[in-house]
């Protein structure tokens, strides 16, 4: 292992650095759109999860190869029946199920452990760092953000879409 590998990610991800930047220039503007929107509004919008879904139809037919294409199109479906159930039972919020399941087809199967581990360090920095700065002076530079207020209610969209973010930008450059 060279110094600067990360120990919980392979050699090569599954996802093709080709799809992934292909990808990445369309997805990323969205997925900090739904941070900024979490934070400032507790709500991830409709537009952007069905935004981040039309990329995916559109690109996803120039960026994969048409069965993977189809398949990851039943992982967005499977996905969204996934949330509906953990949102009625309360475990999630409708917009975090409506993103992550807009999010799954640029997922490559095979790196659904890589995506876990991802999404851990990512959810541990963005609520430590949302609740140190909701009390520190970084405040002051987004006062009205409905998250500082929220309780123990915590902005999935941060999480999410920063996972979804940094798994395309690592697929770019370790991808297969």
């Amino acid at each position: 292992m060279e110094p600067g590998d990360l120990w919980f990610l392979p050699e090569r991800m599954a996802i093709t650095a080709s799809s992934a930047w292909w990808f990445l220039p369309f997805v990323l503007p969205v997925c900090l759109y739904v941070c900024f929107t979490d934070l400032r509004e507790m709500r991830i919008t409709n537009q952007a999860v069905i935004l981040l879904a039309a990329i995916f139809v559109v690109v996803g037919l120039i960026a994969l190869p048409l069965p993977e294409y189809g398949w990851r199109l039943v992982q967005m479906v499977a996905v969204l029946v996934a949330g509906f159930a953990l949102n009625a039972g309360r475990a999630i919020g409708a917009g975090d199920a409506k993103f992550a399941a807009a999010a799954a087809p640029f997922i490559a199967g095979g790196d659904a452990r890589y995506l876990l581990a991802i999404f851990a360090a990512n959810l541990l920095a963005a609520f430590f760092t949302h609740r140190l700065a909701k009390y520190t002076p970084l405040r002051r530079i987004a006062p009205g953000w409905k998250s500082w207020s929220m309780g123990w209610k915590f902005p999935m969209g941060l999480s999410l879409g920063g996972t979804l973010a940094i798994y395309l930008i690592l697929g770019a450059f370790r991808g297969a």
